[in-house]
This record gives C-alpha cells, structure tokens and sequence, in this order.
C-alpha cells in the first residue's frame, strides 16, 4: 500500500469513484481511494440505480445532465458496461399547483439546452400505456429519463480513474484522520499510516463518523427507503419495448421495468430514520428488514395509478438506508475551518448526480473555483457550530417526507423552526410577524397587522394572499418610514494594522476613507462574483462589512482562505444586529431619537452615534433605494433601541416591513440580489456590477485580470429590467426570454413592485440587443407574456431622494 499521496478519498461509493476518476481527468494522477469493504458497500449496491434531470435548482439540474451524459463516455473509455437504459419518463400531474411546478420547470430547460416538453393524458398513456390518467392535468417528458447497473457504474468510474493513474485500497478500514501543521493529513488505517495533501470525506452512510475524526459535524442523515419488484407483468414483457419511467408525486412514488416485471419506490409519510445516533461500522451488505406497514397507504394508491401491480406478484423487497442533508441536495466543497478538507457527501441521488459532484469538487480542487455556482450543493451553505444534530434530524425526516411534493418559491417550511431568534421574535410576534427562515434563523416575511391580512403564508407559484400585507407595508415606507431588522446581514469585523491592505486585495471596489462606506464585488481569480459588499470604515484600523447572511460559511472561508499576517478577521454576524429606518420621515426619527446632529450626515457616511441609550453605528444607506440608515447596536441592547425608535417613529407614521416588501422595493430601483442577479454564474461586467470595481488603485486585487480582460472586451450578455404585462403570477427567477422567436435569454429574479403597480424582471440578455424600448415575451407558468426593456428606474429615478441633504 502507498504510505503518500496528493488525494486521499475516503469512501468506495459511486460518489467516491466519481471523484477519483474526475480528479485523474483533470490531471491529478497521484490520488487514491481508501473503502473499508468493498466497492459499492453502502447505500451504492442496494440502488434502485435510476436518474433524471429534474431538480428545482437550475444549477444542480445542469450537473445531473452532465452525469448522464458521462455514462456513455465512460463506456467508450473503459469498455465496461454501466447497463444504460435511456427510456425516458414522465412526471405526472394531478392538480394545478404540480402543472404549475412543472410548467416552471419546463420553462427553465428552454435555455438550459434540455429536451423536455409538457404533454396531455392521452400522450401520457402512449408513453407509458399502464398508467391510470384519471385525474391527471398533464406531465413533464424528459428523453433523458432512464436507469443502470449501479455496481458496473460503480466498477467503471474505479476502472477510469486507475487508467488515469489511481490507486484503490478495499478491505482498508481509516480510523483516525489527524492534520499536520503544515496543513497536510496523516490518514490512520488498519493497515498502515497514509501521508495526503488533501482528504475528501465520501463516507456516505459514514460520513458522519469520518467527519467526527477530523472534529466536524456534517448536517447529514440516513434514511431507510423502500422499492419493491414484482414478478413478470404480460402487460409489460408483451410491450415490446421498454417502459419507461413514471414519477408519480401524488403518490409519493417511482416506478420503472425491471426485467420483464415493474420496480416501484415510495418516499412514504411515515418515514423513519435509520442510525441516528451513528452508521455501524459493520453494516454495509445488509438490507434492513421488510416493512409493509409503513408503505401500506402508498401501495394502496400506487394499485390505483398503476392498475397492472395489483394482481403482480412480489419478486422481491428491498429496503435499505441512505443519507440527506437537510434540504435533499449533496454537502460537497471545502469544508469551512478546515485546510485541505474536502466533503463529497450527502449525495441522495447518486447516479443523477455523481458524475457533476464528481466534477466540481476536482474543479474546486485543481483549479480553485468550479465552472459554475455550486451554492446549492456547498456544505459552506450549512455553518459549522450553526446547525446541530438535533437540527439535522426533523429537517431531514421533512425533506424525505417532501421528496415529490410541490416546491414552491414563497414556501416556508415547518420543521426545526424556530431555532435561532433575535431578542426581537416575541415584539415582533406579537405585532402579527409571518415568519421565514434563512440559515436556520427566523426572519419576518411580513406582518398581518390589518383585518384579512393572513397569519399563514399559503405557498402558491401566483401572487400569494401576502400580497395586500405586501403592499401596505410597501406604501408606509414610500409615504412615511418603516423599520425592520437587520439581522439578515452577514456582518465581520475586520481590524489590524494591514486590514486596509487586505480589503484592497480582497474586495474590487475602492475601500472607503475613515466615516464613510463603499459597495464593492469580491470576485473570484477568474472574475466570477462571490460576494456583494458593504464596507465601513470605522477606523483606520478598523471595519465592518455586511453581505448575505445565509453565505457567511461561504464568505468566512474565503476570508480564511486568503488571511495575511497583520489582520484580525471576525465573524460578527450575531454579535451586531439593529434595525433599518426608511423613508422620507427615516431622518426626523432619527435626529429626535439621538443629541447627535445629524443634519450633515451625508448619503453612504457611517458614524458612532448614541441613539436612545444604545451606542450604535449608523450608516446613511438603505437597500430599498429610499432615504434611510442601518443601525447597528449590541443584540443585548436592541430592545431598548427598538422602542425608543418605535415610540417616536408612531408620529412620523412608522410601520414595520419584512423581507416581501423589501424584495418589492429593491425592485423599483433595479437593485440587484445575492444568489439571483449576483452570483458565481455571473461576472461583474454582464451585471453591472463593475461600477463599483476600482480600476484606478494600485492594487492587483483577486480577479482583476480578468475584469479587465472584459473591460476591455465586454460580455455578450447584459442583465436589464423589463416592465412585464403579466396576469397573476409574476417572474421568479429562471424563465425564459423570448427575441424574435427564440430564446437568447433568461429573468434572474422579479416580482411586482406595488410602490409602481407593475410587474418587473431582471434578466439576462444579449447585449447587442438591450436597448431602451426592447419587446421580448417572457414564458411564465406556460403563457408568453409581453414584456419591455425599461432602463429608467420607477422610484426616485435621479436619485433625488436616497442621496439628497
């Protein structure tokens, strides 16, 4: 056995595989891979081995078409078989909500090059003739549909990563894992001590337990799962060819031809998790035992969709255990506060989605950034010492429990909540807060303060009943002031004698003199956008920056990832909250709350005021793009902040908002959002972001060159906004745009600004043709909808307002 290598992946899965044969085709060859058993021990062998493309996240729906595409590739490489079936699928409807969800979908494929299309009952039952259409709306048909041998899958990824060079130990159990100061790792196994650079963690159902060797809790959890296979079916071995897949949502069911007879699989109501308080180290070629009782209501249905399974026989049951994270997509990256660790876990749905982690974790680790953004999969999007065990295990039950349901873009969902409050949750609650969640802490959506108004946000892909809430809360800001949080904001500290060094480096933008802040992008070497900032500078030595808070793992390990000497870095995220005051009577609030004159206090300066009792930071900057100020003070003391600031705004007409008011108001000023307008998919120049990039210091700060490159030769796309003529339903973010009869683009985000009583998308276009007055249809929930390319903004267009004395 190698006592070195450069790799070292833990882990003989199919996701294990994969990672070694992508790590060799991007060039590594000094890799191997360490299983404790054999290849496929685990959740791999037991696999009901189908794949798809569906996925709600254009991103990972993206990976999960690359991964079947692979297969065919790494037949041809290896001369091995995976035992391909392309025979397509549908996925059925039988409601108007799931039409709704599937017409979103089909939507999104347009651009993302994916062959899928809507069909009726009747083409339903020529596809997949031993369907009951009974109640059905419709489906989605995607060509790409289909299943395989998941052991040679397995086999054939290990074959092609030792072609290129790797190496694989089975039968070698890791036992301890143990890092070097130089960064390096000493992987202790049963037969010997192994010296690697890098580990990555693909333990699967271990991979909890190989995580807690290197003192990290990975949000992850197994979960038994069911499939049944029947006996020959005439109905099906007399077709003449293959059956192809049914997804069946309503029945919480999968169904596929399995030999001359059908598979079924149930993601049913009452779920159990499996291990929860650890993976045996001697489980891996068990099944768990037959249980009927807990699938009983789902076959009862599935005998109704499919009438054929009644009367077929039982070939066999299988039941065995696999893992999730909380939200159903793989934790896959760096994992946050630790060098040289990699996670490629939580993988649920292997075989759609192996051969795309497998790429982006060897991207991530050859050339330090992946082609695309990866966010949804990050286990960055997890933080350390945030989520906790007892956390992991309601979210994971609800996720499989919701595995077919309906995905809505305003859905809240229940489990685990709430978990992380502010001291303002009960204030708030008892002023008639809806809450939402973002990276386990409660946020309010919106308050339902007037008679009618809905104490439940009920999840619609249409203008939801929030919308009259909305759109008071809109007005009170627009009319007169309104307050809200600002807890949602990732906030670090950023202080020591070369900390303004560092942001210059680190940040595009200019870094503001003492008193006074900037907006700056954080791009990544290849110019991508990782980070929307603010900075303060409160000091020469000293400042603040606020970005997204649900990407403060993402943003503190990019941090850690770039540190020099001389800089103190601070995760402050909790430590700082307040309050954001806005509107035209946000200064009168102010200037009575505090004896600070803050009659010169100019639109982007930051000072140290005291307001009420509360020492606080104040920053004259608002994200609704009106006249307003953040203010920042220790959580022990916003209480009191809270009422001296809410007793003397009830004469200027304040009203609290929440973040659906928010997302309405950034709209009438085309103010962009973290993870929609602004994202590792996007550069700076295709969003308007290099603004903001200071050209002018003399800094060669990360991604300049390539911001450059694009200064000098600008994108082909351009993102804009468009006034959409839309019904009920407003854009969401990834519908297609329609020029001239084809599709040359795509809406990053929308929704309805009722502060102009429009409907507004942001999205990206060719730039040769965004031009003032530009008529394109944007297809939402199906219809074309007319839309033009606006470029003057609705609210406060010379910036009179948000800027002015």
């Amino acid at each position: 056995m190698k006592t070195t290598t450069r790799v070292a992946v833990i882990g003989g899965g199919v996701v294990g595989c994969s990672v070694l044969y992508h790590l060799t085709k991007l060039g590594w060859a000094d890799v191997m891979l360490i299983e404790r058993s054999e290849l496929t021990s685990g959740s791999t062998w037991h696999a009901a081995g189908g794949f798809h493309t569906l996925n709600g996240d254009t991103n990972m729906a993206a990976l999960q078409g690359y991964t079947i595409k692979l297969y065919k590739e790494l037949e041809e490489l290896t001369g091995m078989s995976c035992g391909l079936h392309h025979v397509g699928g549908v996925t059925l409807a039988d409601n108007q909500e799931r039409f709704d969800m599937l017409l979103a979908e089909r939507a999104k494929h347009r651009y993302m090059g994916l062959e899928t299309e809507i069909v009726d009952p009747e083409e339903i039952k020529k596809i997949a003739p031993v369907t009951n259409t009974d109640g059905i709306l419709g489906a989605l048909y995607d060509p790409l549909d289909g299943h395989l041998d998941p052991s040679g899958t397995t086999h054939a990824y290990a074959k092609a990563a030792r072609m290129g060079g790797a190496t694989i130990e089975t039968h070698t159990k890791v036992i301890e894992t143990n890092q070097r100061s130089d960064g390096s790792w000493d992987v202790v196994t049963d037969k010997g001590t192994i010296h690697a650079e890098h580990i990555v963690n693909a333990g699967g159902l271990w991979a909890r337990e190989v995580g807690a060797m290197a003192g990290v809790y990975l949000p992850l959890h197994p979960m038994e799962h069911q499939y049944i296979v029947t006996d020959d079916i005439p109905d099906i071995y007399e077709m003449g060819s293959e059956h192809p897949h049914v997804m069946d949502p309503a029945g919480e069911s999968y169904l596929r031809q399995e030999g001359r007879g059908l598979c079924i699989g149930f993601y049913e109501q009452p779920c159990r998790p499996w291990a929860v308080d650890g993976t045996p180290w001697d489980f891996g070629h068990e099944l768990l035992p037959d249980d009927y009782d807990k699938i009983e209501d789902s076959i009862a249905f599935a005998y109704k969709r499919f009438p054929v399974l009644e009367t077929a026989g039982i070939k066999s049951v299988i039941h065995g255990p696999f893992t999730f994270a909380p939200d159903g997509n793989p934790l896959v990256g760096p994992v946050p506060g630790l060098r040289n660790y990699w996670s490629a876990c939580g993988v649920m749905a292997g075989f759609s989605q192996g051969g795309g982690v497998g790429l982006m974790l060897a991207q991530w680790m050859i050339e330090g950034e992946t082609e695309r953004d990866t966010f949804a999969m990050d286990v960055a999007r997890f933080g350390q010492g945030v989520i906790t065990p007892g956390y992991t295990l309601p979210k994971v039950i609800e996720n499989y429990q919701k595995r077919f349901s309906v995905a809505y873009p305003n859905e809240e969902l229940p489990a685990a909540r709430p978990f992380r409050t502010t001291p303002m949750y009960d204030i708030f609650s008892d002023m008639g807060a809806v809450w939402g969640q973002q990276y386990g802490l409660e946020v309010a959506n919106y308050f339902a303060r007037a008679e009618g108004e809905p104490s439940y946000e009920t999840p619609s892909f249409r203008r939801s009943d929030a919308f009259n809430a909305t759109a008071r809360e809109v007005t009170a800001v627009r009319n007169a002031v309104g307050i809200n949080e600002v807890h949602n904001f990732g906030k670090y500290l950023i202080t020591g004698p070369n900390a303004r060094e560092w942001l210059d480096r680190v940040m595009a933008g200019r870094i503001p003199k003492q008193g006074r802040l900037s907006l700056t992008p954080m791009l990544s070497p290849k110019g991508r956008l990782i980070g929307d900032f603010t900075v303060s500078c409160l000091g020469e030595e000293e400042f603040q920056l606020t970005a997204s808070y649900g990407s403060q793992a993402f943003h503190t390990r990019w941090f850690e990832q770039n540190m020099v000497d001389g800089v103190a870095l601070e995760n402050i995220s909790d430590k700082r909250n307040g309050f954001q005051i806005a509107g035209p009577n946000a200064r009168e609030v102010l200037a009575a709350c505090t004896r600070t004159d803050i009659s010169d206090m100019r639109f982007m300066d930051v000072r140290k005021i005291c307001v009420g009792m509360t020492d606080c930071i104040v920053q004259r900057v608002s994200y609704t793009g009106d006249l307003g100020f953040e203010i920042y003070c220790d959580p022990m003391a916003q209480r009191q902040l809270w009422w001296t600031l809410w007793n003397e705004g009830q004469t200027h007409g304040m009203q609290p908002f929440g973040m659906r008011a928010m997302m309405s108001l950034r709209l009438d000023k085309f103010f962009g959002s973290w993870l929609s307008e602004f994202s590792p998919d996007y550069t700076a120049a295709e969003t308007g972001m290099d603004r903001f990039i200071s050209f002018k210091k003399n800094t060669d700060f990360i991604g300049r060159a390539a911001a450059e490159a694009e200064r000098e030769t600008p994108p082909a796309r351009q993102l804009c906004a468009f006034e959409v003529n839309a019904d009920d339903a407003d854009v969401v973010g990834y519908e297609p745009i329609w020029i001239d009869g084809t599709v040359q683009g795509f809406c990053t985000s929308g929704g309805y600004s009722h502060f102009a009583g429009k409907s507004i998308a942001q999205a990206l276009i060719p730039r040769a043709l965004a031009h003032e007055g530009l008529a394109v249809e944007i297809e939402i929930l199906g219809a074309m909808r007319k839309a033009t390319l606006i470029t003057e903004p609705l609210f406060d267009a010379d910036g009179a307002r948000m800027r002015g004395a």
